[in-house]
C-alpha cells in the first residue's frame, strides 16, 4: 500500500474515532453550558468565585472534577473498545460510512510531536 493511501486511511479513520468515541461521549456535558466572556481573549480577565466567596482566575479553576474526569475516561475506554471489537462487523461498518461525512468536515490531523516525545522519553526511562 502507497504511504499516501495509509495516511489517508489513518486520517480518516482517527476523524471517526474522534467523532463516535471522544466528541460524543460525557465531554458534550461538559462542553454544554455558559461560556464565559472575555474581553481580553485569554481569559485572564475571568474570574470564578466560589461558594466561601474565594476569587479564582478563570485560567487556574479545575474545569472538571475528579469523578467527572473518570466518567468520561471510562466513557471513552468504553467506546473504543467497542469501536475495537466490532470494527470487522458490516453493519457497523456500514454505521461509519454515515458518520464520514461530517468527519471530512474536520481539519487533517498532523502527527504530534511532543506526544511522540513524550513516547520516547518514557521509553528511555524505562530502560535505564
Amino acid at each position: 500500500m502507497k504511504v499516501e493511501d495509509e495516511e489517508r486511511i489513518a486520517a480518516n479513520l482517527s476523524k471517526i474515532m474522534a467523532m463516535i468515541c471522544i466528541r460524543n461521549t460525557r465531554l458534550e456535558d461538559l462542553h454544554a453550558g455558559v461560556q464565559p466572556v472575555t474581553l481580553i481573549g485569554d481569559y485572564s480577565d475571568v474570574n470564578v468565585i466560589d461558594a466561601t466567596g474565594q476569587t479564582i482566575p478563570w485560567r487556574s479553576v479545575s474545569h472538571i472534577n475528579d469523578v467527572q474526569m473518570a466518567d468520561l475516561m471510562r466513557d471513552i475506554v468504553n467506546r473504543l473498545f467497542t469501536f475495537h471489537m466490532r470494527r470487522d462487523d458490516p453493519s457497523f461498518r456500514d454505521h461509519l460510512d454515515g458518520w464520514m461525512t461530517a468527519s471530512n468536515k474536520w481539519d487533517s490531523p498532523v502527527l504530534d510531536t511532543a506526544f511522540l516525545d513524550a513516547v520516547a522519553e518514557l521509553g528511555a526511562a524505562r530502560k535505564a
